[in-house]
């Protein structure tokens, strides 16, 4: 899986978590921001706690983390998924 792919899966799972009920095309700033720290991080925890962070900022609304946790650890699945193919 090439990185435009793997972006796009993880555009399209963190549209469909949606975790305010606003909507897919409600945090196209949030969704960006994660894309981006997605291929810095490679821990779930580490994840969740930005994911966290970055939709508090922009909502002024609190988020559990273990909500969080699920779609890091989906985030971090696609990143491993794409590191483990070998392009040729």
């Amino acid at each position: 899986m090439q990185t435009i792919e793997m972006n796009k899966k993880a555009v399209s799972l963190l549209k469909q978590w949606d975790p305010f009920q606003e909507g897919e095309y409600a945090y196209n700033v949030e969704i960006t921001e994660i894309v981006k720290e997605l291929h810095c991080v490679d821990h779930p925890a580490d994840l969740a706690k930005y994911i966290r962070d970055v939709y508090e900022h922009t909502h002024e609304i609190w988020i559990p983390l273990e909500n969080c946790m699920d779609i890091s650890y989906k985030l971090i699945a696609v990143k491993y998924e794409a590191k483990s193919i070998v392009q040729y």
